[in-house]
């Protein structure tokens, strides 16, 4: 296929068969994720031929970023550029939350189902961070990658299923946090809280891309 062909050349190796494998390994569908399409395009003085090619949603996208080569200068942008999703959604995640309070036991019912029961205090501990510090700003990629599909599903979970109640929505952060620790360990990955802390957090990197476009 032309999409295909087009990401293993551009990020290396059999990228979308890893991603087909995360999407399945996460209970989603793989078709309506990856979707096979057939496109006439000109090859010639009023000749046109059919292709196979490929339609990807922006999971699928995702996936396929969280796979690929971070050496690579596009990876490295893609990884960026959801990482700081990531902060959106966690953002997000305070509409209707009536206190700042509300929100940080949310968030730790959610961390301590990704985390193995691990609170925010625990993690921020754990990475050796200054009171001031942001934990997502203190995530690799990896990292990032499932603390961002936490916080999206848990996000949809709870629009989903109209869920008004503090108890149930403090289950529902623990649940969803419990189910993406669970994939990663049937995917034979690292726990997330066993995984290194960048040297240079989010927004240092923010600032030098903001630096070095400026420069151009």
């Amino acid at each position: 296929m032309v999409l295909e062909r087009f990401f293993e050349e551009l990020f290396g190796g059999n990228v979308i068969d890893k991603a087909k494998i995360a999407c399945k390994s996460s209970k989603n569908n793989v078709s309506d994720h990856f979707v096979d399409v057939n496109k006439m395009v000109q090859v010639g003085s009023n000749a046109r031929r059919k292709i196979n090619d490929m339609m990807l949603s922006r999971y699928a996208c995702y996936l396929i970023v969280q796979n690929g080569d971070p050496r690579k200068e596009v990876i490295a942008l893609g990884q960026t550029y959801f990482a700081v999703k990531t902060r959106q959604q966690e953002a997000a995640e305070m509409a209707g939350v009536k206190t700042p309070l509300d929100y940080g036991v949310f968030q730790n019912h959610s961390y301590m189902g990704l985390y193995g029961g691990l609170k925010a205090k625990d993690i921020h501990k754990k990475k050796e961070l200054k009171k001031s510090q942001k934990i997502l700003d203190h995530m690799g990629s990896t990292e990032l990658a499932a603390n961002l599909f936490r916080a999206t599903q848990t996000d949809e979970k709870l629009r989903r299923e109209q869920v008004k109640s503090k108890g149930k929505a403090n289950q529902t952060h623990f649940e969803v946090g419990k189910k993406v620790r669970k994939t990663i360990e049937e995917l034979g990955g690292t726990m997330p809280e066993d995984l290194p802390t960048p040297k240079k957090s989010i927004r240092q990197i923010e600032k030098e891309q903001k630096k070095n476009l400026s420069e151009e």
